[in-house]
């Protein structure tokens, strides 16, 4: 499997609830009637909690980066999969639509993706 993991923040002229509503209610449901024409086979928001504890944290490892708003993360069978759905003129259709919509809510300048496979490392079937 090979995962797109999307950090997020959100515009600053969008109130944080807002934010979140909208993520949820409007844009989850749109990449959910799309997911088709993308190969996607599985779709997660993450929003963020515990900001105060995060910067915490954070702070005690010497990070400075500011918190992001969530994270959204995609998964297709294969590298394959995902280029050749984004590549389809449904495909290509599908992430125009998406990206218009994500610029309703995302600074997407202070936003970033990138691509991962998944390593288990602890997991609860581990006896």
């Amino acid at each position: 499997m090979i995962k797109l993991v999307f950090c997020v923040k959100r515009r600053q002229d969008i109130p944080a609830e807002k934010f979140y509503d909208y993520w949820l209610n409007q844009h989850g449901p749109l990449v959910r009637s799309r997911a088709g024409e993308l190969n996607v086979r599985r779709y997660v928001q993450s929003h963020t909690t515990a900001v105060g504890l995060g910067e915490a944290v954070s702070s005690a490892r010497g990070m400075q980066q500011t918190a992001f708003d969530g994270i959204a993360e995609l998964w297709w069978d294969d590298l394959e999969s995902m280029q050749a759905a984004t590549a389809s003129e449904a495909g290509m259709e599908a992430n125009v639509l998406l990206l218009e919509d994500e610029r309703e809510f995302i600074d997407l300048e202070a936003s970033t993706i990138f691509f991962t496979e998944e390593h288990e490392v602890v997991s609860p079937d581990q006896g």
